[in-house]
């Protein structure tokens, strides 16, 4: 009896487990859903997507919610979307969404907005209300040198037939930055620009900036202009400065050429006078050589002394005249006794 109990228990749980196996492959209450909303599937259609691995539920509550809508969607475009990789719900209420506003939209472009990674159901709705765009500051230097701080904001709308393969967001910023920057330098003073802001707007929106993109640009709206900095004046301030730093350097090498020059003459004159100094120290010694050769007598020493001693007083007398030395540039010695 125990092991018929065990048995039995068995039976049970096996039974069980056949009854959810059933239920999983053969989702019976999908089925009479779909035959509950009027869009019939085949119980083998529903076993079919299980054993490839597509849930039932997504492809049969889009089927019902796009039928009920009175779109002509298949069966297979979903399953194909779904295992592609792609969001089915966002594109089934893309279609319902585009037939209600009654924009052509085919499941193919579709279906190809959302694989690229792009949101179609944001797209759609952008494309029936334009979505704003807030830009950073855009800094750009009128002629006159001044600097202007312009914020703008761009109303776009989404292009579906260049959304696959379009630019982005950033593009679109990117291109009205580089516009608004070459409208402000094109100004010849920042004041026209401050006085007339619609003139950026309409220069920027005349080079079709939207060429390419996802979008469609609608307007071009400056929201907000500064006054920046004077970069004239900061740019002539640099440059004064650099002018005096060099004019600073040509005047050290003036300088400097003038003192080396100057210590080359002094050098020249110690040589000179060095000179001198030894040519002097000869004399005596001629002058004894003389005495012995006898060449020179005691009268002619003498005389040449008295000369030399005239010599030094008329030199020590133009010297003190004069403050100093001329010879040495030194205050006058004191006279030999």
């Amino acid at each position: 009896m125990a092991a018929f109990g065990i048995g039995m228990i068995v039976i049970f749980f096996v039974a069980i487990v056949l009854f959810f196996m059933f239920l999983y492959y053969f989702p019976i209450g999908l089925w009479i859903r779909t035959i509950a909303a009027g869009v019939p599937l085949g119980i083998i259609s529903l076993v079919r997507m299980r054993l490839i691995g597509i849930p039932p539920s997504v492809i049969v509550s889009n089927y019902v919610r796009a039928r009920k809508a009175g779109l002509a969607l298949t069966v297979d475009q979903m399953q194909s979307h779904y295992l592609a990789g792609g969001n089915v719900d966002k594109v089934t209420l893309a279609m319902i969404a585009a037939q209600r506003a009654q924009i052509p939209l085919e499941w193919q472009r579709a279906a190809a907005i959302d694989l690229a990674g792009r949101d179609v159901l944001e797209a759609l709705q952008t494309s029936v209300n334009p979505k704003v765009i807030e830009t950073p500051i855009f800094q750009g230097v009128a002629q006159n040198g001044i600097q202007l701080n312009v914020k703008a904001r761009i109303t776009v709308r989404s292009n579906l037939d260049r959304y696959v393969g379009g630019a982005g967001e950033p593009t679109i910023v990117a291109r009205v930055g580089e516009g608004v920057v070459s409208a402000v330098g094109a100004a010849i003073d920042h004041k026209e620009v401050l006085e007339y802001p619609d003139r950026i707007s309409k220069a920027v929106l005349a080079k079709g900036l939207d060429a390419g993109t996802a979008f469609e640009i609608v307007s071009i709206d400056i929201a907000d202009v500064d006054v920046g900095k004077n970069i004239g004046a900061e740019l002539q301030t640099s440059q004064a400065e650099a002018d005096r730093r060099i004019a600073q350097a040509k005047a050290a090498e003036r300088q400097y050429a003038a003192m080396a020059s100057e210590q080359e003459q002094k050098a020249e004159t110690q040589a000179m006078r060095a000179k001198v100094v030894e040519a002097e120290a000869t004399v005596p010694m001629a002058i004894a050589e003389a005495f012995r050769a006898g060449n020179l007598g005691v009268m002619d020493y003498y005389k040449i002394k008295n000369i030399q001693a005239d010599t030094e007083m008329r030199g020590a007398i133009g010297g003190s005249a004069e403050g100093e030395n001329p010879d040495t540039g030194n205050p006058p010695p004191m006279p030999s006794k």
